[in-house]
């Protein structure tokens, strides 16, 4: 295995935005199981209230935008397989750390979980 020291390395990002990601769920009541390969569709599994949620995890991009103070956009959108998938993507924001699911703008999924993902019971 190949060892690298250098932070801007993308797979490393991935990896600490993965932990991240863990913890800020942890912290939200969910039980939290990662996926044991570096491929596949989702990241994470995550189980509340017994619903279980397919999550990939996404680190955001440092831009500059001429219009705002926020340096970082949204990263990537989901694939049509995550779509059909019903995986649900939380976004990382690697220089303050925060994190939240992204609100996607299709129906894939039903309104209960919509309203765990955003804390509503």
């Amino acid at each position: 295995m190949k060892h690298t020291d250098n932070k801007d390395d993308s797979s490393r990002k991935g990896d600490v935005a993965e932990y991240y990601a863990v913890t800020w769920l942890w912290d939200n009541g969910y039980e939290v199981f990662r996926n044991c390969g570096c491929t596949g569709l989702v990241d994470l599994v995550a189980k509340k209230d017994d619903k279980v949620i397919l999550i990939d995890v996404k680190t955001a991009n440092e831009q500059q935008h001429k219009t705002s103070d926020n340096n970082f956009t949204k990263c990537t959108s989901r694939s049509k397989e995550q779509v059909k998938a019903g995986v649900q993507l939380i976004q990382f924001n690697p220089k303050d750390r925060s994190m939240y699911f992204t609100k996607h703008r299709d129906k894939t999924y039903d309104k209960d979980m919509i309203g765990m993902l955003h804390g509503n019971k």
